[in-house]
Parts: C-alpha cells; structure tokens; sequence
C-alpha cells in the first residue's frame, strides 16, 4: 500500500479515505502516493495521464 492517498494527499494509514477512493472512480488522481507531490495533470475525453516530478506519469 502507498504511504499517501492519490486523492487528497493525507496519510493513507489516517483518516478515512472512502470519499477519496468514491471519487477516484471519476476523476484522475491529484497527489503522487508515494511522495505526495502534486502531480501534474492532463485530461483528454478518453483519458487522463498525471506525472509526478519525482516518479513520472501515470496514466488511466
């Protein structure tokens, strides 16, 4: 498991994170989960792709 949550950038060992993960589901993530960074993004209609400056893209 990631130390950070993609979502809003908290500790994934803290907190609830069932909103975030709900809405994951619709949008692209904001915050790198390892470094908690935030990433930057770019939406297309048929996808998205998200690059961290430490850990590169990611892409959904």
């Amino acid at each position: 498991m990631d130390p950070f949550c993609d979502h809003c950038g908290g500790s994934s060992d803290e907190g609830d994170h069932t909103l975030c993960q709900a809405a994951r589901a619709m949008e692209p993530p904001r915050y790198c989960p390892r470094c908690r960074r935030r990433m930057i993004v770019q939406v297309t209609p048929r996808n998205w792709s998200a690059r961290c400056s430490e850990h590169g893209v990611s892409a959904g």
